[in-house]
């Protein structure tokens, strides 16, 4: 469980990088157009991840299967849904709308799927480490 620790920490760090550049960014050029992928990337990508690699850190839990599987979801699901709403909301490129509509609502799915896990996991029995 040490390495998910680590692999959460390590992109907790990214995401808080990536928030602080878009914040930075916003309050440089004095416009907001960012402000909702800035907070996701913010509460979901730094925070969550923050808490989910402490948690891996005093915990372990029974389900090395269900664990494997909120850790990766919760990466997957953050990265997609963070990107996807860059590409919903600000449009950078000519991609089709349906595709970008698509992968934005698969990344927040993922995500979902990542707390749900999560939350199965708290109610299992596990042991807390040293």
């Amino acid at each position: 469980m040490q390495s998910y620790s680590k692999v959460l920490l390590r992109f907790s760090a990214v995401f808080a990088f990536l928030g602080a550049v878009l914040g930075s960014h916003m309050a440089g050029a004095g416009g907001l157009e960012f402000k909702t992928i800035h907070a996701h990337v913010l509460v979901v990508g730094w925070l969550s991840l923050f808490s989910w690699a402490v948690y891996y850190k005093v915990f372990t839990p029974s389900s090395h299967v269900l664990a494997a599987l909120h850790v990766w979801s919760a990466i997957i699901g953050t990265v997609g849904l963070t990107s996807g709403m860059w590409l919903y909301y600000l449009r950078p490129f000519s991609l089709p709308e349906t595709f970008v509509t698509v992968y934005f609502i698969a990344g927040g799915t993922v995500l979902l799927l990542s707390f749900l896990f999560f939350l199965i996991l708290t109610f299992l029995r596990s042991t807390q480490e040293k």
